[in-house]
Order: C-alpha cells, then structure tokens, then sequence
C-alpha cells in the first residue's frame, strides 16, 4: 500500500507541472537556500504596481510528489493568479529524495527556511511579515501545515528569533496524517500534523476531493476536526466524486477555478484580498 500511495503522490505531482512550465512564468527566481547541488529557489510572482518596501500579503506554495519529486511550477497558476489580485506569491523549491538524496524530514525544513527567509527579507519582497500563508498540495500540502501546526524540525543553525510558522494555511489533498507511511520510519508520529495540532494554529481551508484513495478524504475531516475542537479555524471543503490532485490546473480547469474561488474567499476574508474573485465560481461548492 505504501509503495501504491508513493507511486501516486509522484505520478500526479509531476504530471500536473508540465503544462504550467510552459504556460506560466515567474517574474523573479531567488535562491533562499544554498547547496552545492542544485540550491533552492523561490518563484516570485509581483503584482502590478509591486515595489520593494510595500506590505502586501504573501503566500508561498509546495509541491506535490510524495516528498520523492514534483516540481514547483505545479502551483505558478495559482501564484500567477494571487499576484493578478495584488499579493506577493511564491513556488519554493524544497529537497526530495530525487533531487538531493534526502528524508521527507529534510522537506519541512526547507518548508520552514522558506517561510522564514519571506519573514527575513520582508521589506526586499514588499510584503507583510505577519501575513504570510503557507500551502500545497499532497505532500507539499503536508509540509505547508507542518509548518503551521508543529514546532521544531526547522534547519539547524538558522535564526530561530525569526519566526517559520505562517500566518494562514491553504491545503490541496493534503497528508495530514503520516504516522503510518513507513517512509516516516520511526519518527513518523513527529512528523504528523494531525498529532500536534493545538490551540493558536494558523487559520486553514482544506480542499479534497470526496473519491480520493490516495490520502482519504476522513484524514481531512478528522484534521479539520482536531483544528475546529483546539479552538482554530478550519474551513474543509469537500469535493464528490473527485479524486487525488483533481484541483490542477492541467488536469481540470473548472475545478481549478472552483477550489481558486474559495481559496480566493478565504483569504479575503482574513484581509489578504479585496473585491470579488476574477475567476468564475463554477457551479455549488461541492461540485
């Protein structure tokens, strides 16, 4: 089941990044991260009229690819449209087992490095250092709320007076729950977000589609739950008859577009957006 599970995280988180890389592009790529091999960058997309030293709201975006691969661009459609609505948004790039060799312990300390270098360099991107979101999809929906709800595993030697912990979370089919996915080992339970969910987590929207047999839509509700009994606000929004990454942009763009409206309402709603959402609501909620 696990290699199943792996399998799909990775075709799907692949697949949906293809056509983006061509349709898409970033207006600035900046290295947060360095390696001797391949260092990290974050995608930049600037609204019009951006300028250094503005205090707009942020978001950074992760991947899927079940923490063994994907690519960045898989989330330049959403960030290309966030940007259109006057926020600074971002892709990161983040450390797989494809790329570097690494464990999925390493993907959330890039997640967390990602959001504290944005909080760092506020001022340089013209954002807000306290409204900063975080989210993803699939795996990459796991390392956006690991660094919202767990404390720790960020990357040894940084500046731990500048928080990593968003200010707002949105998640696309996120993993939420990996206590048993032997690729966690033995640690899995530290790297779980449903086990370390407490009161004062980040506000959160969580999309998943109701047919998902990759990561079951019940692990979504009883994340939602666990947030909703803490005292936290969590907004699930459930999708019949969809399965695993349906929300891409090169796999459906109706329900693109539906899960960008809420995304869109969710953040308004927090302050972040103003005026109505430039793409159409296509049809009920739970389309």
């Amino acid at each position: 089941m696990t290699l199943r599970f792996l399998a799909c995280l990775i075709g799907i988180g692949v697949a949906a990044g293809f056509a983006q890389d061509r349709e898409f592009k970033p207006d600035r790529e900046i290295v947060f991260k360095h390696f001797e091999k391949d260092p990290l960058e974050l995608n930049v997309f600037l609204p019009e009229g951006w300028k250094a030293g503005d205090k707009r709201p942020a978001i950074v975006f992760f991947f899927g690819g079940g923490w063994v691969g994907g690519t960045p661009s898989q989330f330049f459609p959403h960030s290309r449209y966030l940007a259109s609505r006057g926020m600074v948004a971002v892709s990161a790039q983040y450390r797989t087992r494809g790329s570097h060799g690494t464990s999925p312990f390493e993907c959330v300390a890039d997640a967390k490095s990602a959001v504290r270098w944005m909080r760092q360099h506020a001022a340089d991107l013209g954002i807000d250092p306290d409204r900063i979101a975080a989210g993803g999809g699939s795996a990459g929906g796991h390392v956006a709320a690991t660094t919202g709800v767990i404390a720790g595993l960020d990357e040894a030697g940084e500046d731990q007076s500048i928080g990593s912990k968003p200010n707002a979370l949105v998640l696309y089919n996120p993993a939420t729950d990996v206590a048993s996915i032997q690729r966690w080992g033995d640690r899995a339970v530290e790297g779980s977000p449903l086990h370390h969910v407490d009161k004062g987590d980040p506000p959160t929207i969580v999309f998943h589609g109701k047919a998902d047999t990759t990561v079951p839509y019940e692990t979504a509700e009883a994340f939602c739950k666990a947030m909703t009994e803490a005292g936290n606000r969590c907004e699930l929004v459930g999708f019949d008859g969809r399965p695993h990454g349906f929300f891409n942009y090169g796999r459906s763009r109706v329900a693109y577009a539906n899960t960008v409206w809420h995304m869109d309402r969710f953040l308004a709603s927090l302050g972040y957006l103003e005026g109505e959402p430039t793409v159409g609501r296509p049809g009920d909620p739970t389309w």
